[in-house]
């Protein structure tokens, strides 16, 4: 069950990278860690959006559509995930000499439908 949310997770993320790239995003990172003291989490996703020149900390939420297609995975996004996604982009900053930059957090959902092989994707910016 374990293995099978990762994977889950990870195709979902896989799926939010593309849908950004085709939006003109770059991606800059994926599944950033802090590796320095305490370990707060990780950032799904690091990208730059070129229109808005901003650097963009994607948080990645993903569910099987047949079973959850009634949910809204970014519901699970709280305050305190935020404040520790905070965290660790004033790290990821820090590490990249990227503090001048500005930036924001967006949201990802994505619900797969393993049985047509199909996903959608609600993108939530600036949450």
């Amino acid at each position: 069950m374990a293995n099978e949310k990762l994977q889950t997770g990870q195709i979902g993320e896989q799926v939010a990278a593309n849908f950004l790239k085709n939006k003109g995003f770059e991606i800059l990172n994926m599944n950033f860690q802090n590796n320095a003291g305490r370990r707060l989490g990780e950032i799904d996703i690091i990208a730059r959006d070129i229109q808005q020149q901003e650097i963009v900390f994607v948080e990645v939420k993903t569910r099987e559509y047949t079973k959850y297609k009634n949910t809204l995975p970014e519901a699970n996004i709280t305050q305190s995930k935020l404040r520790k996604l905070n965290k660790i982009a004033t790290i990821y900053l820090r590490q990249h000499n990227l503090t001048s930059y500005a930036y924001r957090f967006d949201a990802i959902s994505v619900w797969l439908n393993f049985e047509t092989r199909r996903a959608k994707i609600k993108h939530i910016p600036s949450l």
